[in-house]
């Protein structure tokens, strides 16, 4: 019910700027337009690599790995694989929604989406070059304990 109240809003709001400035509007339609085809692809890909581990991985075995009866293995297991993992935001949260459904337990997915949102083991090489050695591991490696610490009060709240 409440998406179709910001459905609502955001057609309101497109009405009265369309009313104000026909042009400006759509000017940014076309934007939004461009940024969602920029978009798609990775999207599609996201989704056909999520559709692909829920395919592969029954909800049984993504319990055992990340499930909450895993323990800290799973939070140990879940932060690894988001620190090494390069996902954009927006797909992460609909990828810890679907593992969430699948069995997987709260206190692993906060370690999951905390890890792949602040460390970057991808990104480790070009954040050395950019910040230094010493700060960019300090930064990560604060990052990875602060998450396992967020995953832990997670799982005591919910």
């Amino acid at each position: 019910m409440f998406i179709y109240v910001l459905y609502g809003l955001a057609g309101v709001g497109l009405a009265i700027s369309f009313y104000k400035d026909p042009a400006k509007t759509k000017l940014a339609l076309k934007k939004a337009w461009k940024a969602f085809e920029n978009i798609l692809p990775q999207l599609l890909a996201i989704l056909i690599i999520i559709g692909l581990v829920l395919a592969l991985l029954s909800p049984q075995t993504i319990s055992n790995i990340i499930g909450s009866r895993s323990g800290i293995l799973g939070v140990a297991a879940a932060a690894s694989i988001g620190a090494v993992t390069l996902i954009p935001g927006f797909v992460a949260f609909p990828l810890a929604a679907a593992l969430l459904e699948s069995g997987a337990g709260y206190m692993q997915i906060a370690a999951f989406v905390s890890t792949l949102m602040m460390v970057g083991g991808v990104t480790l090489p070009l954040e050395i070059k950019t910040f230094g050695k010493r700060a960019a591991i300090i930064r990560n490696a604060a990052a990875f304990i602060f998450s396992i610490f967020v995953a832990f009060i997670m799982g005591v709240i919910l």
